[in-house]
């Protein structure tokens, strides 16, 4: 698979952009475990170009993370353009356009997912943006704005004919936002509509090896994308890359194994941040790992790793838990 001149190799598995998630420690971790590919945070095309510091920051990558993809969003022209050529001054391989993220302060606001419900406008951005950059440009979105409003398939076409490279399809309307489970049966309608000539890349519910190659298998997308799936688990990649080359799971690690890369998250965030708000950030990780999933009175603890302000404290939490 290709994204423009990006050689991805065939079924590529990719770290989805989440906010909060996908910092440059976590890429490179991802990346270590096997992503193909690997997204920032998403970026506000409005905050980038007031060059407000904490936004900027969100533009670097690393060449051991390539190919890593850049995605902003927005809700006009004229911002998305600028802020596309800041990203592109970047360098990073590709350039997302993020017309998908279904919470209130970015949809309701027009932008993300609230694109859906202003159509013209997202195509006119999308052209637009594809033109002001020489790198190839994708773009993430969802089903449609309700069950009432299944539009995707015709507006991939659309989308297409912008000049987009690839396009990613969360399997859920942004009424859904996060809830129930993710349809994939119109992600498969686009990718085998006859008409569409660019990749199509799926997304929503892969949490498994199993399921990622489930995914490839009946819905003949041409590459995966992972998201909450790999949020304090990002050796799923290593999971999945196994799991489809060789057609069985991979045998687990130990569980001290797994706890040293938790750790590891951890050191780096603290690196990353400073120890306050580096522990901060890694609760999230920590709070959905399924690594401690069926501890017995494991509630206690939970509650103490969540509290932890240092990085000795936590470290002694963490290495108190009995080893399964």
């Amino acid at each position: 698979m290709k994204i423009g001149s990006v050689d991805l190799g065939e079924r590529p598995v990719f770290l989805a952009p989440m906010e909060d998630v996908t910092d440059i420690a976590f890429r490179l971790m991802c990346k270590h475990f096997g992503a193909d590919m690997v997204y920032t945070e998403f970026i506000s095309s409005d905050a980038l170009i007031r060059h407000v510091n904490k936004t900027k920051e969100k533009l670097v990558v690393s060449d051991e993370e390539r190919p890593v993809a850049i995605q902003i969003y927005g809700r006009d022209v004229d911002s998305m353009v600028e802020a596309a050529r800041i990203c592109e001054d970047a360098q990073p391989d590709i350039l997302d356009l993020n017309f998908g993220c279904p919470v209130k302060k970015v949809a309701g606001k027009g932008a993300g997912s609230g694109m859906l419900r202003n159509v013209p406008l997202m195509v006119e951005i999308t052209r637009e943006v594809v033109r002001a950059v020489r790198i190839p440009v994708t773009l993430k979105t969802r089903l449609g704005w309700d069950m009432d409003q299944l539009i995707i398939v015709d507006l991939a076409e659309r989308l297409q004919d912008c000049g987009i490279a690839a396009l990613t399809i969360h399997g859920r309307t942004r009424s859904q936002m996060y809830t129930g489970d993710a349809d994939w049966t119109l992600i498969g309608e686009v990718k085998n509509n006859p008409r569409m000539r660019i990749p199509i890349i799926g997304n929503g519910d892969v949490t498994s090896a199993k399921i990622c190659k489930e995914r490839f298998d009946m819905y003949d997308v041409d590459a995966v994308m992972v998201g909450r799936g790999s949020i304090g688990r990002p050796w799923i990649f290593r999971e999945i890359k196994h799991y489809l080359s060789a057609g069985e799971e991979l045998p687990s690690e130990s569980f001290c194994w797994y706890l040293d890369v938790l750790k590891m998250q951890v050191l780096q965030s603290v690196e990353r941040l400073d120890e306050r708000r580096g522990i901060l950030h890694i609760r999230r990780h920590l709070a959905a790992t399924p690594l401690f999933k069926g501890i017995a009175d494991f509630r206690s603890t939970r509650v103490a790793m969540l509290r932890a302000e240092t990085v000795k404290e936590l470290f002694e939490i963490l290495d108190n838990i009995p080893v399964q």
